[in-house]
């Protein structure tokens, strides 16, 4: 919880004021003072009271500051005037803003600190272990409600209110623990899911290496592979060459013949008579 320091700080700022001016009263003889202004906070604590419990808490609030400013170092006026202002907070965040309950609590912790009046110590512990608790701040309330029991044994409000904020600790503890534990299995099950994509990559990666692999042993068989030469073979050169040759010769043979056809005389048939 945080503390409204400018109300605190104003408080102490009366608090040095008031006694320096009770000293000088009273290094002068002027007992009278004294006396005035303890009455006068009387009167005002005893107003500011008939105005608290028919629940006019700001009229209230008024006297009580009053009643401070008489007597800066009254307990009762101080616990009195927190009081009232815890009424008029209602259900607000003591954390956020300029709120009633940080000078409320201010003024509760002074006294349960380094009051005097062990019944308002007790009180004080009490209102702010019930602050601690609707802020739910457990271990806090449940350091307060003790040291009201500490004051008084018999506060069975207070041990009726420590045994529920230990439950609600407990409470605290464990969904936190569970949170804990769930945000553990979540990032344990985050980087499963990436372990396995990263082993999926890597079995396509190697895939694909293998895939390219009957490729490149073809390509590298084709390049020591002599290229083939395109044409007639020797064979088929020779069988063509053998055919001409014969043809040729055939060729000779008939005009050989020709020339030994001519060369032969003419004869010619006789004619026969009728």
């Amino acid at each position: 919880m945080r503390f409204n320091s400018n109300n605190i700080y104003s408080l102490l700022t009366v608090c040095l004021l008031s006694l320096s001016a009770l000293a000088a009263s009273a290094a002068s003889g002027n007992s009278n003072d004294v006396m005035r202004t303890t009455k006068q906070e009387r009167n005002y604590i005893n107003e500011g009271n008939k105005l608290y419990h028919q629940q006019r808490f700001a009229e209230a609030e008024v006297l009580y500051r009053k009643a401070l400013s008489a007597q800066p170092l009254s307990e009762a006026a101080a616990y009195n005037l927190a009081t009232t202002l815890i009424r008029q907070s209602g259900s607000a965040d003591p954390n956020k803003g300029n709120n009633p309950l940080q000078e409320a609590e201010g003024l509760l912790r002074q006294i349960a600190e380094s009051g005097k009046n062990a019944s308002l110590i007790e009180r004080a512990c009490y209102n702010l272990g019930n602050l601690a608790f609707n802020a739910q701040q457990y271990q806090a309330s449940i350091d307060m409600y003790k040291g009201a029991l500490r004051k008084n044994p018999d506060n069975d409000k207070a041990r009726e209110n420590l045994r529920l904020a230990q439950k609600k600790l407990q409470e605290q503890q464990n969904n936190q623990n569970q949170q804990n534990q769930n945000q553990q299995q979540n990032q344990d099950q985050d980087k499963k899911d990436q372990n396995k994509d990263q082993d999926k990559k890597n079995q396509d990666q190697k895939d694909q290496n293998q895939d390219k692999q009957p490729q490149q042993q073809d390509q590298k068989k084709n390049q020591q592979q002599p290229p083939q030469q395109s044409g007639i073979s020797d064979a088929n050169a020779e069988k063509i060459l053998k055919a001409m040759e014969n043809e040729e010769a055939a060729t000779r043979k008939r005009i050989e013949a020709q020339r030994k056809k001519g060369a032969q005389p003419n004869r010619k048939q006789p004619i026969k008579p009728w």
